[in-house]
């Protein structure tokens, strides 16, 4: 498979989601369904068995959507990696967040049939958005509590979280300001974000991308506190005390329509998309590990 064909698709579920659905959160109930809809279709046509998590907010039904590759060797270790597929109002949510889904939906295509030593789960997630942001709505908490309780092992959460902005223009990226001194000025690269906890998973994280992508990539260990590092679903997984890291192309320090009602399909630069994604699936496996060997992810306690 080619990056090109890759980006043809991330294109496809991108345009589906926020160019024919567009705007998609309880108060649009009717486009909140037909995005779990269109996820649901799309995991199941590549033979996936999608096991939904249903809550009710606002009268509205509300899915959590989870596929499971099973582990061969050991399967109770589990990597996972997710997106969530709500918008905030007044926005149809391109690169905030059908980018992340449409990573999620090319990594369930590019991950199919793999034997893995460890269970790697693909999960879109609902309400990611405010007001349910830190509420007990938000759908990546109750999934990560649910997985609490059940005793999951989950050794990293990978929260796709934004990753169609890329330019190599001089000064088109951001930084809190005691940051910019340390990263590039250009935003041509993926950020692996982590919580200081989760420090150790995040250096092999970026170890196995860098081993099999030479597509740019900073990373960064940070206080929750610093603007945007825990701003999406990693941080229901460092709730729960599980290691969790943030892949995004920086959010509003580069992308300039975030939250707004320009975040439109043809923003977002597919190529590089694709570039992503591909490198990540070859982490996820990596991660995962043959199950005659796993490959660079040393176990370390969450």
């Amino acid at each position: 498979m080619s990056v090109d064909e890759c980006a043809a698709r991330l294109r496809c579920h991108v345009q589906a989601l926020a160019g024919d659905i567009g705007e998609r959160n309880v108060w649009r109930p009717a486009a909140l369904a037909a995005a779990a809809g269109y996820i649901r279709g799309e995991l199941e046509a590549l033979g996936y068995a999608v096991r939904p998590q249903t809550y009710r907010v606002n009268d509205v039904d509300c899915d959590n959507l989870e596929v499971v590759i099973p582990g061969a060797a050991r399967p109770q270790e589990i990597v996972l990696a997710g997106a969530h597929y709500n918008t905030v109002e007044g926005s149809p949510g391109a690169n905030d967040n059908a980018s992340g889904v449409a990573g999620v939906l090319e990594l369930a295509r590019q991950l199919r049939g793999a034997r893995l030593a460890r269970t790697v789960k693909l999960v879109a997630f609902v309400n990611e958005e405010p007001p349910f942001f830190f509420s007990g709505e938000m759908g990546s908490k109750l999934y990560a509590q649910a997985a609490r309780r059940r005793g999951d092992d989950i050794r990293v959460m990978l929260s796709l979280e934004m990753l169609g902005c890329y330019s190599d223009t001089p000064r088109s990226q951001a930084y809190p300001l005691f940051l910019r001194w340390f990263y590039p000025d250009r935003g041509n690269f993926i950020a692996f974000v982590s919580n200081l906890r989760s420090r150790l998973r995040l250096r092999e994280v970026v170890a196995a991308f860098r081993a099999n992508s030479d597509f740019p990539s900073e990373h960064l260990a940070s206080p929750a506190f610093v603007p945007g590092v825990a701003w999406s679903d990693q941080l229901s997984f460092w709730r729960q005390g599980y290691a969790a890291v943030m892949v995004t192309d920086t959010a509003f320090y580069r992308y300039r329509h975030y939250h707004g009602p320009l975040d439109t399909p043809e923003k977002l630069s597919y190529p590089e998309m694709a570039q992503v994604i591909t490198g990540l699936a070859k982490t996820i496996a990596a991660l995962a590990g043959e199950p005659i060997g796993p490959v660079g992810f040393s176990v370390h306690p969450n």
